[in-house]
Order: structure tokens, then sequence, then C-alpha cells
């Protein structure tokens, strides 16, 4: 099983448009941060995590060719704003292409972009449109998409609640603010760890670095990485900061996990 980074910055990505400190004019390209994605590929199965603004471009830089499903973790622009690139993958195949999610965050997808969801709006004849099927996923309920063993969890963040998912051994949690007992008990046992980290200080919404190491420890994950990174720490000088199998992520990380 391999995880992919397609992107690991937050909201307002890394440059951040008109700022002039040092991480947006780093010539680092780990400090280059698109918004925050993932590819999980498992045999023939190629799962995307969440559909990001910079979804094209991403897809690209890793030579995508096929998408088997589209699992959302929450509703948030700069999570979702990239769900018109799936409409080659569902040309392409000539039929619908699944996608997961918590219920409130696909039903929101639907409100949005009705052009692809309601099937009573139809293409102009010559042009196309996604063809997108969702399957609103219940946290703690344990699921197969194409294949893949997937356990759907949910964490607060903000007024949102935030789906993270297990995937045996592997887990990926964006846009966490905090992990309860009952996400605790779920995530026993991994031994890959993917977590939000936006920056040293507290944030009402997000873990914060300090917050998502103690995380990781009282897990016992072998090995962390942490995403969704702002302009306030560059990759260099967090990495040198953090404690051994904790790692920043950066775009087109790629991390192989045993099954």
């Amino acid at each position: 099983m391999r995880l992919t980074f397609l992107g690991t910055g937050t909201s307002f990505g890394v440059p951040q448009v008109g700022c002039g400190c040092a991480v947006c004019r780093s010539g680092d390209p780990r400090d280059r941060r698109t918004r925050s994605g993932a590819l999980l590929q498992s045999g023939d199965t190629t799962l995307l995590l969440d559909s990001p603004p910079e979804l094209r471009l991403q897809l690209l830089g890793q030579g995508v060719t096929s998408v088997s499903a589209v699992l959302y973790t929450h509703e948030h622009a700069d999570h979702t704003a990239g769900i018109d690139d799936l409409r080659i993958f569902t040309v392409r195949k000539k039929g619908h292409l699944p996608v997961y999610g918590p219920p409130e965050t696909l039903d929101l997808l639907a409100a949005t972009y009705r052009y692809i969801f309601d099937p009573g709006v139809t293409a102009f004849e010559g042009t196309s449109k996604p063809h997108l099927e969702p399957h609103p996923l219940e946290p703690g309920v344990a699921t197969t998409v194409e294949g893949v063993p997937v356990l759907p969890l949910a964490f607060p963040h903000g007024h949102l609640r935030v789906y993270g998912y297990r995937f045996g051994k592997l887990a990926y949690l964006t846009d966490v603010k905090e992990v309860g007992a009952i996400g605790r008990a779920a995530l026993q046992g991994v031994e890959v760890l993917v977590l939000n980290a936006l920056w040293w200080r507290a944030h009402p919404t997000h873990l914060s670095i300090d917050e998502a190491v103690a995380l990781s420890r009282d897990l016992g994950a072998t090995r962390t990485y942490l995403t969704h990174l702002t302009h306030e720490t560059g990759h260099a000088e967090l990495a040198a900061r953090l404690p051994p199998g904790v790692s920043p992520a950066y775009d087109g990380l790629t991390v192989e996990v045993s099954q």
C-alpha cells in the first residue's frame, strides 16, 4: 500500500499571495505547499482523499491516469473546490465515479454543485460534466471501498465534524482539533499516522504541532507525517525540531505502508 501526498498546505497554501516571508520566498521545493489531499494506492485501486483546488495540477505532477473512488474528509473549499477536475475520469470510463464521506458533506456538495449530482441536469450536446455517485459513510462503521478496507472516524473541527480514515496500519487525519477516547481506541495499532499540524501555537479548530506530536506518542505510531502546514514553518527547520519518528510531509512525498 502506498500513500502519496498531493498537497500538504493549509487553506492559504504556501507561498501565500502577497507574502514575502522567508518560507514564502524559499527555494526549497518542499516549502511549496498546495492545498491538502492525498492518494492511496493498493493493488489496482487508487483512492483519492479530497479534491483540493489544485487537483488537476497535483494529478498531472504525479502522473495519475485513473481514480477508483474519492473519500471526502469534510466540506471546506480547500478540500473540495477541485471537484470538477474529476470530470476527466467519468468521461473516460463513461460512467459514474463513487464518492464517499460524511452525509452532511455529500449533501452540501450536491447542493453546491447541482450540475454534477442532479440527474435532471444534463450536459449540452457535445459537452460533458462529472458523474459522481455519493455514498454516505457512518463513523465507526467499517466498510470496503473498491476492495480496500476503510474505517471512517469522526472528529471535531470547529462547527463541523471531519472524517479521518484508517486503512489497516495507516491512518489519515486532517483538520482534526482533538481525538477523544473513542477515536484513540479505534487508532490503536496504527503504524503510519498522518496528522494535521497547523503551527506551533494553539489554534481553535486544528491540532498544533506540539499537540500532534503528543497524540502520535500516545498512539505509539512508528511513523508520523505532519500535513496541513502553514508558511510559519519551513520544511528544513521544522524537520530539525521534530522528535524521531515524526516528520513534516511535503507535496509529492510517497510513503510505503505494509498491509
